[in-house]
């Protein structure tokens, strides 16, 4: 497959000098463009994020994403070389226009792959342990690293919150860990953590019921 990748940044700027682009130089190398992806946000968003991260999670090994320059995929060098080295490692090859850049399966390419995939590694060792330096200084100043005591916010921030009546009510039915967790798509882990720390704060067990389905889909 061939996808070509547009990336503008404001709504005042259009996407046809690029397609233009594109189509003209598929014309000269006879290729076809199988698939459009174009998207109008900043290039310093995470590629993730954004419908290039979807693009790059479908792509195979041998398909091609051509685009105008290298800036369109990314305006700073480091999401550059990820997305290049991510491409590298799922066998996708990137071609750009005005750049000249080609990625492929030449020793090159492998080459730069190897050296994007250990900077990046680089960058990410040294976050991490800039954070941990950070954190161990905050603990040498007797500051306390994480949630603050007792904190009211803890339990409304709980993805869990929001369903506490329900959790509530199952549970005076006698309804298991297991039909709550179900019914609420979430793990007995982080159901049993909640529950522990909000509702029974370690000190009660659970009972089970027959009917506890049916218990579940009442209290919806």
């Amino acid at each position: 497959m061939n996808y070509g990748y547009i990336r503008v940044s404001s709504d005042k700027q259009t996407v046809e000098n690029q397609q233009f682009e594109i189509l003209r130089f598929c014309e000269r190398e006879g290729l076809i463009i199988d698939g459009w992806i174009a998207e109008t946000v900043s290039g310093t968003m995470q590629f993730s994020r954004r419908r290039l991260g979807t693009l790059l999670k479908r792509t195979k090994r041998g398909d091609l994403i051509i685009c105008s320059e290298l800036s369109r995929l990314g305006r700073n060098l480091y999401m550059i070389m990820e997305i290049l080295s991510l491409c590298m490692k799922r066998g996708c090859r990137v071609w750009t226009i005005k750049d000249n850049y080609r990625l492929g399966e030449d020793i090159q390419s492998k080459i730069l792959a190897f050296a994007f995939g250990l900077s990046a590694e680089i960058e990410r060792n040294l976050i991490s342990q800039r954070t941990r330096d950070a954190l161990a200084r905050k603990k040498s100043e007797g500051k306390h690293v994480g949630r603050p005591y007792g904190s009211k916010s803890s339990q409304e921030t709980s993805p869990l919150f929001k369903h506490d009546r329900f959790i509530r009510q199952a549970i005076s039915e006698g309804c298991t860990q297991y039909v709550i967790s179900q019914r609420l798509k979430c793990s007995r882990s982080t159901l049993q953590r909640y529950i522990n720390r909000y509702i029974y704060n370690n000190n009660d067990t659970y009972t089970s019921c027959q009917d506890c389905q049916m218990a579940v889909s009442s209290a919806l």
